[in-house]
C-alpha cells in the first residue's frame, strides 16, 4: 500500500468537499438572483444657440465715398492794366473774408486818363475836320459847277471856229481838277465814319481800362494767395491773389462704382434723356447727399446737393468722382459741433438713394460662404444657400427668391462643426435684432 492511500489522507481530502459544495451553492444562487442588464438609450445633445428674427424692412441703399472740400468758385484777380498800386483794402489779406462789391485795391489811373483824353481830343478834331471837308465839299462842288459850264460853253465856241482849241482844253482840265477835288473831298468824308468808329473802340477800350484800375469783389470771398503790396508796381497779366467763394462748397467724392449701382435700379420710373442726365438724374435716383466729418468724440453732418458726377473713371480705384455740394456753409456753423465747411477738409459723403420696399435683409456675418444656417420647425439646423443682391455696411440684402423667409429664426452663433438635422436651443439675440431692425427706414 502506497504512502498516498493511507487512511489519514483520505479522511482528509473528504474533509474538502463541503466547502467547495457550499462555495459552488453559493455562486448558483447569486448568479440566479441578478436581473437581465437593461439596455440604455444615448439621450441627444442639444446646442444652444442665438438667433434673430430675418426682418423685411423699406430700405435706403446708401454709396459712400470720400473726398476734399472745395469752394465751387474761385476767382484769379489778375491786373487787366499796369501801373502802381495807390490803394488797397484793410483787409486784403489771406485768409479774410470780404463781402461782394467791396473795392478791393486801386492802380494808378494817370495813364490811361491820359490816353482817355487824347482819343476825345481826336474825336474832336475829326469832328471839326468832317464839318470843314463839308464845307470846302459845297465850295468844291459850285466850283465844279462853274468849270462845266465854262467847259461848254468854251467847247461850242471852239466847235463854231470862234475860239481856239487850246482855250477849250484849257477849260476842261479846270472842269476835271474841279470833279477830282471834288472826289477826294467826298472820299475824306465817306472814312469819316470809318475812323470815328475806330477811336470811339479806343474810347471804349480805354474807359474800360479806367474801370480796370478800380476792382471790386465779385461776389462774397475769401482771400488766398496774395502776392501784392501798397506801391508796387503791376504789369497787365499779372496774378495777385485768389478769391475763394464763400457762399458755396462742394467735394468730388471718389464713390466706387459697384456700390453705386444698387442707387439706380428700376424703380418704375423712366430714366432721363442722356442730353439731360445731370439735370435729372438726382431726381430718378432720389438722390440725398450727407457730408459728414470726424470730429473725435462726435460726427459732424451737413445736408448737401448732388450736382452731377466726373467726366472719367479711376482705372486704378475704379470709383468715379460724385459732386455735391452745400450751399452757405459758413451760416451753417453750430459752436463746439460744426464747424464751418472749409476748403481742404476731408470728409466723408453718403449717397442715400430712392427707398426699396419689402428686402429682406441679414447681418452680413451671418453669411457663411454663400450660406446661412436657421431654425426650422422642428427646432434643428437648416443650412440654406443664399443670393446676396449687395451688401450696406453691416448688413446684406438678399434675393426675395431666396429660401430664407421673412420671419425665419436665423443663427447667429458660430457652431462648430455645423451639421444640418443637429438639435438646437434658440435663444433670441434682442440687441442685434434691434440694431438689424434699425436698418430700415420710416415709410
Amino acid at each position: 500500500m502506497s504512502k498516498a492511500d493511507t487512511p489519514s489522507n483520505r479522511l482528509r481530502m473528504l474533509w474538502l468537499v463541503p466547502p467547495v459544495a457550499l462555495g459552488i451553492f453559493a455562486l448558483t444562487s447569486l448568479v440566479g438572483s441578478k436581473p437581465a442588464p437593461v439596455k440604455v438609450k444615448q439621450a441627444e445633445v442639444v446646442h444652444a444657440v442665438r438667433t434673430i428674427s430675418v426682418p423685411q424692412v423699406n430700405l435706403r441703399p446708401m454709396a459712400e465715398g470720400y473726398g476734399v472740400v472745395q469752394p465751387a468758385k474761385v476767382w484769379s484777380a489778375v491786373a487787366q492794366v499796369s501801373g502802381r498800386i495807390i490803394e488797397m483794402h484793410p483787409r486784403l489779406r489771406d485768409g479774410e473774408i470780404i463781402p461782394e462789391g467791396t473795392l478791393l485795391f486801386r492802380i494808378d489811373p494817370v495813364n490811361t486818363e491820359l490816353a482817355l483824353e487824347q482819343l476825345k481830343a481826336q474825336l474832336l478834331e475829326l469832328e471839326v475836320q468832317q464839318q470843314n471837308t463839308s464845307e470846302l465839299l459845297e465850295i468844291e462842288q459850285r466850283n465844279l459847277t462853274l468849270a462845266q459850264r465854262e467847259s461848254a460853253r468854251l467847247q461850242e465856241l471852239a466847235n463854231k471856229g470862234t475860239t481856239s482849241r487850246s482855250s477849250a482844253d484849257s477849260a476842261e482840265r479846270s472842269m476835271l481838277n474841279s470833279r477830282s477835288a471834288v472826289q477826294n473831298l467826298r472820299n475824306t468824308l465817306a472814312l469819316i465814319p470809318t475812323q470815328r468808329r475806330v477811336i470811339d473802340a479806343k474810347v471804349r477800350q480805354a474807359q474800360r481800362d479806367l474801370e480796370n484800375t478800380r476792382i471790386e469783389a465779385p461776389f462774397n470771398l475769401r482771400i488766398a494767395n496774395l502776392t501784392m503790396e501798397t506801391d508796387q508796381y503791376v504789369t497787365t497779366g499779372q496774378k495777385l491773389f485768389e478769391g475763394d467763394g464763400v457762399d458755396r462748397a462742394e467735394v468730388i467724392a471718389q464713390v466706387a462704382i459697384s456700390s453705386m449701382a444698387k442707387l439706380f435700379t428700376h424703380h418704375g420710373k423712366t430714366a432721363p434723356n442722356p442730353l439731360q442726365m445731370s439735370e435729372g438724374l438726382a431726381e430718378y435716383a432720389d438722390l440725398h447727399p450727407v457730408i459728414q466729418m470726424d470730429m473725435g468724440d462726435h460726427t459732424a453732418e451737413w445736408e448737401a446737393k448732388f450736382v452731377r458726377f466726373t467726366d472719367r473713371i479711376d482705372s486704378e480705384t475704379r470709383t468715379i468722382g460724385a459732386v455735391v455740394a452745400i450751399d452757405k456753409p459758413y451760416k451753417k456753423i453750430i459752436p463746439g459741433q460744426r464747424p464751418p465747411l472749409s476748403k481742404g477738409m476731408f470728409v466723408r459723403v453718403q449717397l442715400h438713394g430712392r427707398v426699396q420696399p419689402k428686402q429682406l435683409i441679414i447681418p452680413r456675418t451671418a453669411l457663411r460662404n454663400g450660406r446661412v444656417l436657421s431654425v426650422d420647425q422642428e427646432q434643428r439646423l437648416k443650412i440654406s444657400e443664399l443670393k446676396v443682391l449687395y451688401h450696406q455696411g453691416e448688413v446684406s440684402i438678399i434675393d426675395p427668391q431666396s429660401t430664407i423667409k421673412a420671419g425665419e429664426q436665423l443663427v447667429v452663433t458660430d457652431l462648430i462643426p455645423a451639421v444640418a438635422g443637429m438639435r438646437l436651443q434658440p435663444q433670441p439675440d434682442t440687441l442685434l435684432q434691434q440694431q438689424l431692425n434699425a436698418a430700415g427706414v420710416t415709410p
